[in-house]
């Protein structure tokens, strides 16, 4: 697997592995409708922020946005048939060293209740909620070092 910054053209490809993603954890069409907005990949995201791709064999797995003048992980998406691969840890380590290049000392994550525990286990904490505006669900917000390794990984 390598991990490559993402390309002008791939947009509408990381927009659908992103809905794919988030439909894996059991939402029906209309509410990832709802949330297509949210989960667009943009050509400005691909100026503004650092947007890094997995790719395995080829084909793209994965995908994790960083917005740098937020402070925030924007989006962090495993392609269904990866999850569970080391495919989203490897990302968020990637995130967090590209934060850490750019001078943050920690991303602020707006979690999927369901992703939450993968965040936790990878050392982010809790840091209240948000309410989405797209779906209107409360979600967990997560803060997490780009200083220090995640357990396990020894720098």
């Amino acid at each position: 697997m390598i991990i490559r910054p993402a390309r002008a053209g791939e947009e509408s490809e990381l927009t659908e592995l992103a809905i794919r993603s988030k439909g894996h954890w059991g939402h029906d069409a209309a509410f990832l409708e709802r949330a297509r907005a949210e989960l667009t990949v943009r050509p400005e995201h691909l100026e503004r922020w650092i947007v890094r791709v997995a790719e395995r064999d080829g084909a793209v797995v994965g995908l994790a946005a960083v917005d740098p003048g937020a402070a925030e992980l924007e989006l962090l998406f495993v392609d269904p048939p990866a999850i569970g691969t080391g495919v989203g840890r490897a990302l968020l380590q990637d995130a967090l060293d590209r934060a850490r290049a750019a001078g943050l000392g920690e991303l602020l994550i707006e979690s999927d209740p369901d992703a939450e525990p993968f965040y936790r286990a990878a050392g982010a904490q809790p840091h209240g909620t948000r309410t989405s505006s797209s779906t209107g669900r409360e979600l967990p917000l997560l803060r997490i070092s780009a200083l220090l390794p995640p357990p396990g990984r020894r720098e």
